[in-house]
């Protein structure tokens, strides 16, 4: 697949078969997500792919809008090293795992980490030291039922040329 139909075939996915995804494959998001660019080439990230059902269960009864975690395959937990540019740097690197996962065919949702009441105990949970923040949480199965989702707003809503222009301006 190409880069731009990764992107655009993207969709979040909460629904996921009941079948294992192999080693190789979770690596393999991992590895996109490390390619991420880096605020100064800092890489203050660490991903914990969880696959165990029981910590699954758990992290999808302490992450308020993921419950959906406890049907996933997988979930990697993306943190970061608390740097000045931590969440930056973790939300690129989340991207590069959702857009990977896109291109394999898997399904995969993004749910927030930073400044949760939960992330505390999820890093805890997980074994990270103190100064690791929870970026984010991707869930990850392979898809019950292909969904393609049209983007709600078109491109000529939101781009503008030179600065901003309301469509009351024009």
């Amino acid at each position: 697949m190409q880069t731009y139909e990764a992107i655009c075939q993207r969709v979040s996915i909460r629904e996921y078969q009941d079948e294992p995804i192999d080693k190789d494959i979770l690596s393999q998001l991992v590895d996109a997500g490390r390619r991420a660019p880096s605020a100064r080439h800092v890489e203050p990230w660490e991903f914990i792919v969880i696959t165990d059902r029981s910590v699954l269960g758990v992290i999808g009864d302490k992450a308020v809008n993921g419950s959906f975690v406890k049907g996933a395959a997988a979930c990697i937990a993306v943190f970061c090293r608390e740097t000045k540019y931590y969440l930056e740097d973790g939300c690129a690197a989340t991207q590069n795992i959702l857009l990977r996962a896109a291109d394999l065919g898997l399904g995969a949702c993004w749910i927030a980490g930073d400044k949760k009441d939960y992330a505390g105990d999820i890093q805890k949970m997980l074994g990270l030291p103190e100064d690791s923040k929870l970026v984010s949480l991707v869930a990850l199965g392979w898809p019950v039922e292909k969904v393609r989702q049209d983007k709600g707003r078109s491109l000529q809503e939101v781009l503008h040329w030179e600065r901003y222009q309301s469509a009351k301006d024009e």
